[in-house]
């Protein structure tokens, strides 16, 4: 059965993404590594055929930023001789996500559009639900639907079905 995910992208990144036009674009990769600003998404379990959804923290506000469906986890090293001519202007084209040390690149078929302008209900926020080996949890710092911190979405989390059907129902409008 395949998972969904969240991965946290900064404020820096976001601002760099849109400065740099890539606001509109489908996702099709993804970048990893082993510091806390690029989270391993091999150490998380992201495997083919799970779907991750970049969010953004934002004034108190939680952004679902799209959402890409993983078919090939590569380790970074080999992606350059190991990609499809296509898939190398993807590693190109997406650069400005290699923040920090990238050790493991995501590729899919082209995703949703990226787009900074897809908030999390504040119903949805309070309710979002992430699941482990250790059970489940909901976010902390959420106060009145409003996110006053944003801790508890740093790194790479699986979310539970019911939360991954309802952020998947946020983009998928976008995935036409």
């Amino acid at each position: 059965m395949a998972n969904s995910y969240t991965t946290l992208w900064t404020d820096a990144l976001c601002r760099e993404l849109k400065r740099s036009g890539h606001e509109g674009a489908r996702l099709t990769i993804l970048f990893g590594g082993p510091y806390g600003s690029l989270p391993s998404f091999l150490r998380a379990g992201v495997r083919p055929g799970d779907t991750v959804h970049p969010v953004r923290a934002h004034r108190t506000r939680l952004h679902v930023l799209g959402a890409m469906e993983v078919s090939r986890i590569l380790p970074y090293e080999e992606a350059g001789p190991e990609l499809a001519d296509e898939d190398y202007a993807k590693l190109m084209d997406w650069r400005t996500l290699k923040t920090g040390a990238v050790t493991e690149v995501l590729l899919g078929p082209p995703g949703s559009p990226l787009s900074f302008d897809t908030v999390v209900p504040g119903d949805l926020l309070e309710r979002l639900t992430f699941t482990s080996r250790r059970g489940e949890r909901t976010l902390k710092h959420v106060e009145d639907g409003r996110l006053t911190r944003s801790n508890g979405l740093q790194g790479v989390y699986r979310l539970a079905p019911g939360s991954a059907a309802e952020l998947r129902r946020l983009v998928a409008d976008r995935f036409r």
